[in-house]
């Protein structure tokens, strides 16, 4: 009886301290200016930007009334970090668990929060959180196991001057084929910079930090102190000091800091950008931002001192607080090797496993709920598509992931509705996981870390564990959103015949299908074939018209390449011939044609080579011939010493023309040869066959009868 009387008293306890905490978002464009340095459009909230921030405790009710303001754009939104233990259609990201929201449509995000800790909200659909839609959750904890006098929020982030739909189609593009991210503009702290937080001296603060940002890792440190880590990703930890702490994407880290009992200047908090994720390093590129913990009101805010290298602490060395020892051997091992390739389009895109993430017709929880009511159709991968490239995972079971990064660049992947253990992370360079190669290193003995996003070194590989004890559809993606929009996302279906049983969704979530421009089916499997009224079930196999990504690049020539190829090397081979042709062919002379003095004659022509043949190339050549005969042209008495006809020439590809043209005059011969002709061939001038200025002669041969 007293047991009895102990549980109600709880149970009223509990639901005193529960509250429903309601937040009414209204997203639309704004315009912000964080960095100082380019004023663009931000997507803000109730007109304002930065986003606000979400308190809750645990076992409140957070009621999230979202309505799209935007006009050009649809969006969703996503919790990041939290289980949706019995509310996956919460989740938010579109096409997966939910449709986007179109311009002017409604949607409330309705649940329980149940787990302590530092978190963060952000749109889920088409990489558009980096316009500005993302902001800190706080889920508070009565019962935290650490001391404090003071919480301390922060949020660091990487910052573009433009907007998505700008920078995406750039980046997924065949001009970019080496697949290079968009390098950030600035790095801001609490979504600006040179930040002040006032500090009580010898007070104890804790330091809760979210990286928000689209792509950029972040070291963080804070001149002349210490930090004691005391949560990671929603996860108390055994307190560890460190100097320095690294978040990926998407991670969060707490922390204890005691405040200085000397107030006589103020100390930098330093966030830098890790610029080993960008391909270039623009030189206008500043990637710290820096803030400062404000001891004394009228001591300078130095600069922060230059660091020789950055030392930050290897968070899977931490241990959780509960002391929660490592999960049995897998029932389900799961290897995801992970690169990056070109496709036919020529644009670069991300693969787990050569297959690269493209959405279904159907969002994946509305194919599991509206499918057959058989686990044989329930359960069979391939109703939810090829390229969600879907696992389905049973109910309680343990599941290994084994991840091979084989690009040269870091990773930070991100599991929906779970977080997982860490059971190894190899260093740089490694190569993929060997049992056997790292035995020595494999996490089996001490309670392992656990956390929900996970950073793997470039050419290495991570070993994690979890147990599928929270049926939905959950995606493991890479938390860099220029990976995502490339593909590098896997579909976990967890427990879909539990899901079948237990889960409703809404009608305001059915309706946000439904838009002036478009019908999203809500039924069907992933290319939308097949309903839940008793049709044919062998439709929910077809999966005709799913969408899918460009085809491979072909790794030799096409059809069309090589046509263009042969193509190309005949009329190479025609053009040298024609050249060898034109090169090896004899010039044309002219037989001179005896006429009238002062009247042109009609010429023949005829053929012979070099000086031998008395052609000359060119008009000045022919002056010096005629010169060196005797030393003129004509006798004293104006009559020619020798005739000369004068031969134009037309070359062409198929003949030869010639006309000769003959002088009588010593005017005449003076004006078209020895003057007219030579320097109409010097400098581009135009005679005619009298020698008059007009028509244009070639003159291509002189010859001398």
């Amino acid at each position: 009886m007293r047991m009895l009387s102990l549980i109600v008293l709880l149970s009223i306890t509990t639901a005193a301290y529960a509250a429903t905490v309601v937040y009414d978002f209204n997203v639309s464009w704004v315009t912000a200016n964080p960095d100082g340095l380019a004023e663009r459009q931000v997507i803000g909230i109730n007109n304002q930007w930065p986003p606000p921030r979400i308190d809750v405790q645990v076992g409140d009710r957070l009621i999230v009334n979202l309505l799209n303001s935007l006009g050009d754009e649809d969006t969703s939104l996503h919790f990041h970090g939290l289980f949706m233990n019995g509310s996956a259609h919460m989740d938010g990201p579109s096409m997966v668990t939910q449709c986007p929201v179109s311009p002017g449509a409604s949607f409330t995000y309705n649940f329980t929060v149940d787990q302590p800790g530092t978190y963060w909200y952000h749109s889920h659909n088409k990489g558009q959180y980096p316009d500005g839609f993302r902001g800190p959750l706080v889920i508070h904890d009565p019962k935290t196991p650490f001391q404090y006098d003071q919480e301390l929020v922060l949020t660091v982030s990487d910052w573009y001057h433009e907007r998505m739909s700008v920078l995406q189609p750039r980046f997924m593009s065949k001009y970019n084929p080496t697949g290079a991210e968009p390098v950030p503009n600035s790095a801001l702290m609490n979504d600006t910079q040179n930040l002040t937080m006032p500090m009580i001296p010898e007070r104890t603060y804790l330091f809760r930090i979210a990286n928000i940002g689209a792509f950029a890792g972040q070291y963080i440190w804070i001149e002349d102190h210490n930090m004691t880590v005391v949560e990671m990703d929603g996860v108390y930890v055994h307190p560890t000091e460190t100097s320095m702490i690294y978040l990926a994407a998407a991670q969060r880290c707490s922390f204890l800091l005691k405040a200085k009992k000397e107030t006589s200047r103020n100390f930098p908090i330093i966030a830098s950008m890790d610029t080993t994720l960008f391909d270039t390093i623009p030189p206008s590129l500043n990637p710290n931002v820096t803030s400062y913990l404000l001891y004394n009101n009228t001591a300078p805010l130095t600069s922060p001192s230059p660091l020789d290298s950055f030392t930050p602490l290897d968070d899977t060395h931490l241990r959780p607080h509960d002391n929660v020892g490592i999960l049995p051997l897998p029932d389900q091992a799961i290897t995801l090797n992970i690169s990056m390739n070109n496709l036919a389009s020529g644009a670069n895109y991300a693969f787990f496993n050569n297959i690269t993430y493209v959405p279904p017709l159907v969002p994946t929880l509305y194919t599991v709920l509206s499918s057959p009511n058989s686990s044989q159709m329930t359960t069979n991968p391939s109703i939810y598509g090829t390229y969600t490239h879907p696992y389905i995972l049973s109910h309680n079971s343990i599941i290994q992931l084994v991840l091979n990064n084989l690009d040269s660049g870091r990773h930070p992947f991100h599991l929906h509705g779970h977080n997982f253990q860490i059971l190894h992370r190899s260093g740089p360079d490694e190569g993929p996981w060997s049992r056997s190669g790292n035995e020595s290193s494999y996490n089996h003995e001490a309670p392992p870390m656990r956390r929900d996003t996970l950073l793997v070194e470039p050419n290495g590989n991570a070993v994690i564990r979890f147990k599928a004890d929270n049926p939905g559809v959950w995606l493991f993606h890479c938390h860099i959103e220029w990976h995502i929009i490339s593909g590098l996302v896997v579909t976990f279906v967890e427990a879909p015949s539990v899901l079948q049983q237990t889960l409703e969704i809404p009608e305001d979530h059915y309706a946000a299908c439904k838009s002036k421009n478009r019908v999203i089916p809500t039924e069907g499997n992933a290319a939308g074939r097949g309903d839940s009224n008793g049709g044919d079930p062998k439709q929910w196999l077809v999966l005709d018209g799913e969408p899918k990504p460009p085809g491979e690049l072909h790794s030799g020539f096409t059809g069309g390449g090589i046509a263009a190829l042969v193509m190309s090397c005949l009329a190479g081979i025609l053009g040298v011939a024609v050249v060898a042709w034109y090169g090896f062919s004899e010039p044309v002379s002219a037989e001179p044609i005896n006429s009238p003095a002062g009247a042109a004659g009609e010429s023949g022509s005829s053929s012979g080579s070099g000086s031998e043949s008395g052609v000359y190339p060119d008009a000045d050549s022919a002056e010096k011939s005629v010169e060196n005969s005797g030393g003129g042209l004509f006798d004293g008495a104006g009559a020619m010493k020798t005739p000369i006809s004068v031969v134009k020439i037309k070359r062409g590809t198929e003949a030869v023309e010639s006309e000769a043209l003959s002088f009588g005059s010593e005017e005449e011969a003076v004006n078209a040869v020895g003057r007219g002709m030579g320097m109409a061939r010097r400098s581009g001038g135009e005679v005619n066959k009298k020698g008059k200025k007009g028509e244009g002669v070639d003159v291509d041969a002189i010859t001398r009868v």
